[in-house]
């Protein structure tokens, strides 16, 4: 007997028995979605997902550092560390 194997159409994924699938590599990519990153998934209705990546919110404040420009001199955490020690 050989070994069926079914065919895919692009863009869409199958759920396993277990309740995972597979995202699709060019809906992740126009999404900006990662490997790595944290995913929330609600129900927004039958047959209807609703999936957002959720942000680190350590990246999320440097990012919001970078965009006003604040910025610290070279040395200074290793400055702050040794008022701890």
């Amino acid at each position: 007997m050989g070994v069926r194997v079914r065919k895919r159409r692009r863009g869409f994924t199958r759920v396993t028995s277990r309740y995972q699938a597979t995202i699709p590599r060019a809906a992740a990519e126009a999404a900006g979605i990662q490997p790595g990153d944290e995913l929330h998934i609600e129900a927004a209705g039958e047959g209807r997902l609703i999936v957002t990546r959720e942000d680190d919110p350590v990246r999320a404040l440097a990012a919001l550092g970078e965009r006003l420009g604040v910025h610290y001199p070279a040395g200074y955490l290793e400055a702050l560390r040794a008022e701890w020690e």
